[in-house]
């Protein structure tokens, strides 16, 4: 029974077939073609047992292999890689029908190839995940033809598999190289300058040319007859928490990911380069309550624990409670730290009733109010049609985008900083602005 299940006949078989149908029914007009037609059907069926005998016969086969990682990237192209070897002693026609996660809705996803005898080959595709959570790897078809292609032999390789996909920690290990090798600028990070010395004093070192005069040690040179200027380093162990709005608002999608996700990673990566810089990074979620809370910390273990938390958030779809997350903030965290709050403010009546609560979180800590733009909307307003129904909806949507900007300008008025990002932009911005806190000494 497994044996007709591993069977196919291919094209030229049918093809083959039908000539032949079509030969016995011309025959009977034209007997003389009888003998032509029953020769060929007997040489068919005899080439059709030599396929046969060629792909079933011996223990010759195919042996594939799937290397998946551990866990994927959520937001990035992800490379999966098939290892295959032919084991026949006879060129293969190869399709490889890869059972990939229900997520990605691929109907019509199929590797073709060719393999000489004993042949090795590898393919890596890329898979782009948008949501957190399981996915789960079925087995793998092979459906293999000889070079006379009247069967096809099909081969089901076992790859039952299920793989987390976690905040995107491939973009995380990108910046944080890029912030180790001083190359941050290169991905639209801004270069900020420095502005005036912290007085966080390190030690005394000789002069050098370059080092500013400004930091002379009299007295060291006094002592010992040669240049020595104070050293000094950058303010260190600050407090950078995460607070992310897990609210209904977030749940809207831009390119199949949720704003949600979006802010996930940019606070992944935003902890990453916190800690990098000898920050302390931290982590606070919420929506009608708070979710979870993870302390500031820049031990060893912290952005694992970051990364563990942040692929664990759901959403109920419920309201935001700011006053809920004010309460819960003047607990927790007694140090002055520079919240990064991940949220969405579509109307500036949306802002106004939770205004309040931002105002008092401002009086004990540095806030800056991460929101998206629509780029829905900015697609609209670019539209070139002229009818009526179109005017009208852009119309709609240059008061929303109005809004934003008034959104903005309320924040600032009342001294609370904030960043309106496209959704793509999200982390560098995110980046910039911290850099930008940092060099102008405000945390």
């Amino acid at each position: 029974m497994k044996f007709f299940r591993s069977i196919y006949f291919g094209n030229r078989f049918f093809i083959a077939i039908g000539l032949c149908i079509a030969g016995f029914i011309l025959s009977y007009l034209l007997p003389v073609l009888f003998p032509i037609v029953k020769t060929s059907l007997l040489l068919l069926i005899s080439v059709t047992i030599v396929d046969g005998l060629m792909l079933w016969g011996g223990n010759q086969s195919v042996a594939l292999e799937r290397i998946v990682p551990e866990r994927l990237s959520n937001g990035d192209e992800n490379a999966i890689t098939l290892r295959v070897q032919n084991h026949f002693k006879f060129a293969i026609h190869l399709s490889i029908i890869d059972e990939i996660p229900t997520q990605f809705q691929k109907r019509d996803f199929i590797i073709q190839l060719s393999l000489s005898p004993a042949k090795k080959q590898e393919i890596t595709y890329t898979l782009r995940p948008v949501k957190r959570g399981e996915y789960h790897f079925g087995n793998t078809q092979l459906f293999i033809q000889s070079s006379l292609k009247l069967l096809t032999r099909r081969i089901e390789v076992p790859g039952n598999r299920t793989v987390p996909v976690y905040p995107s920690f491939i973009q995380m290990r990108k910046f944080e190289l890029l912030a180790i090798s001083n190359q941050l600028v290169n991905t639209g990070i801004k270069r900020v300058r420095k502005i005036g010395h912290n007085l966080e004093f390190e030690l005394i070192k000789k002069y050098v040319p370059g080092d500013d005069a400004r930091t002379v040690n009299w007295k060291a040179f006094a002592r010992r007859g040669e240049l020595m200027v104070n050293h000094y380093q950058d303010e260190r162990s600050q407090q950078i928490y995460s607070l992310i709005d897990k609210g209904r608002l977030m749940q809207m999608p831009f390119e199949g990911m949720s704003l949600l996700d979006y802010a996930i990673n940019a606070s992944l990566v935003i902890s990453n380069i916190a800690i990098k810089k000898s920050d302390k990074a931290g982590l606070i979620t919420f929506q009608n309550k708070v979710g979870t809370i993870v302390q500031a910390g820049r031990v060893s273990n912290q952005i694992a624990g970051i990364l563990q938390a942040l692929y664990n958030q759901k959403t109920a779809y419920r309201e935001p409670d700011f006053s809920t997350l004010f309460s819960t903030v003047r607990k927790t965290i007694s140090q002055r730290s520079l919240l990064l709050l991940f949220t969405n403010f579509e109307t500036l009546q949306g802002l106004n009733r939770q205004l309040r609560y931002l105002r008092k979180l401002a009086q004990y800590h540095l806030v800056v109010v991460i929101f998206f733009e629509n780029t829905e909307l900015k697609k609209l307003i670019e539209d070139s049609q002229t009818d009526l129904p179109t005017l009208f909806y852009q119309s709609v949507a240059e008061k929303l985008n109005y809004e934003k900007r008034l959104i903005v300008k309320e924040l600032h008025k009342n001294g609370i900083h904030s960043i309106l990002s496209r959704p793509q932009d999200l982390t560098v911005n995110t980046i910039n602005k911290y850099l930008e806190l940092k060099a102008r000494s405000l945390i």
